[in-house]
């Protein structure tokens, strides 16, 4: 597609914290963990036993209700721990690395001398699956499912989001091969989505077998849901698949050299950071190493993401999402406002234009933190969500049907078309603070069981 999609509705939060393009090479952690919490519907069974001996690439646990997907370790050494929360759910599962990175050994070889069954097999034996997602729910993706089509977001548009054409510069064969497997999993096409307002590097826009698409606008123009509500809607009953930039690259690599490499880079972003910059390391690492000697002191919060839909981890024994490309350090917002809203408000930031800073300095970067600046209301209509949700979805009458579990006006009212990413500003524009991200994922559990179990 040679036009650039326009979006025109959203809001870019503008933040201190951005990276800048240098690469680090980050000190290897003592521990690593994979986390099923990263993935929704998700019932771990562990496979080996406290202190066995791991490689990279063997399988550390499997989906109880899918048990061909397996989860393997990112490093060599010994299963350390597993680590349980609420109701004993396991919340992390660690493995002591050895540093010395012994490998297993999957199919290697050209994807389009494969078969279909042998990419599937050879992504589920070497635990590279689970970085294929599907929508409707945003759940791992079924093996047996014939996706309609297969999205890539080259791009991303959230607040102090990694930079995709840095990330990816100079490794476009590895990024080729990745394509190439996507190719023979749909028989539809793989949509690679790229930045409008900008050119892209070669690495981009030289990849073959793809539909290049340009996308123009604010956030959330780099979510892969509102570029699939423009290029390829989701109806009931079909199904879309989406892998994230560094994850094409892994499945790339894995039949390229027939190992799983689960080298990753990380953007450490954050008003909070002394240097924000892109740090190279591993799947699954420690955020303990990327964090030393460069936080400045004081009350932080430290989130693996961006701080729309990112998850809090703990500074010193917390762990890197699987598929996150960012880890952001912001101020924690432990204060009180005694008619707060009653001042100029020079250093805040305003979406409604109600603030001095949005008159005085529109283009002016905020040290934000996490406080609510009030407490949850009655939830009434405002027409504030339209204005930042770039979808032909009604927002908050969809969240009150979820709210009543009525499953057919949830359909009828486009939930198979979104994801927490695509409702997080309507959270944050929300005057009545409510939370929307964590309705929208009831909902969206409710329905999947509903509809699947």
């Amino acid at each position: 597609m040679a036009d650039v999609i326009k979006i025109k509705k959203g809001l870019d939060i503008k933040m201190n914290g951005q990276a800048e393009k240098i690469y680090v090479k980050s000190p290897r952690s003592k521990t690593y963990a994979i986390k099923p919490v990263d993935w929704h519907g998700l019932t771990p069974k562990i496979i080996p036993k406290l202190c066995d001996p791991v490689k990279v690439g063997t399988p550390i646990f499997y989906d109880k209700y899918h048990p061909e997907i397996m989860f393997t370790s990112p490093v060599s050494g010994i299963l350390l721990s597993i680590n349980r929360g609420d109701r004993r759910r396991i919340v992390e599962v660690v493995i002591e690395d050895d540093g010395k990175d012994t490998r297993e050994t999957f199919l290697q070889g050209d994807p389009a001398d494969l078969s279909r069954e042998q990419i599937v097999e050879n992504l589920l034996e070497s635990g590279l699956w689970p970085m294929i997602r599907r929508r409707p729910y945003t759940v791992i993706a079924r093996p047996g499912d014939q996706p309609k089509s297969i999205f890539i977001s080259a791009f991303d548009t959230a607040p102090l989001a990694p930079d995709y054409d840095f990330l990816l510069k100079d490794i476009d064969e590895d990024f080729q091969w990745g394509v190439n497997v996507l190719k023979r999993l749909t028989e539809g096409k793989v949509h690679l989505n790229l930045d409008g307002r900008y050119p892209s590097v070669r690495t981009l826009s030289s990849i073959k077998g793809v539909e290049i698409n340009r996308f123009k606008g604010p956030h959330p123009a780099g979510n892969v849901g509102i570029q699939i509500h423009n290029l390829d809607p989701i109806n009931k009953g079909e199904v879309v698949w989406t892998v994230q930039p560094q994850d094409v690259l892994a499945i790339g690599r894995l039949f390229k050299t027939g190992q799983y490499d689960p080298s990753v880079v990380v953007a450490l972003t954050g008003s909070r950071v002394e240097k924000p910059i892109y740090l190279k390391t591993i799947r699954g690492t420690s955020v303990a190493p990327l964090l030393e000697n460069r936080i400045m002191e004081g009350e932080n919060r430290v989130i693996s993401g961006n701080v729309l839909n990112g998850r809090q981890i703990d500074a010193a024994e917390g762990y890197v999402g699987f598929s996150d490309s960012q880890v952001t350090v912001i101020p924690e917002g432990n204060y009180f406002e005694l008619f707060g809203w009653m001042l100029p408000g020079f250093k805040k930031f305003s979406t409604s234009r109600s603030f001095a800073s949005a008159l005085l300095m529109p283009n002016r970067h905020f040290d934000m933190d996490t406080n609510y600046h009030g407490g949850e209301r009655a939830f009434v209509m405002t027409g504030e969500y339209e204005k930042v949700l770039p979808m032909d979805i009604y927002p908050m009458h969809l969240l009150k049907a979820i709210m009543v579990n009525d499953i057919d006006k949830m359909e009828q009212l486009g939930i198979y078309e979104v994801d927490e990413e695509d409702l997080a500003l309507c959270e944050v524009v929300c005057t009545s603070k409510i939370p929307v991200t964590k309705i929208l994922r009831d909902g969206l559990r409710s329905l999947r069981k509903e509809m699947e179990e």
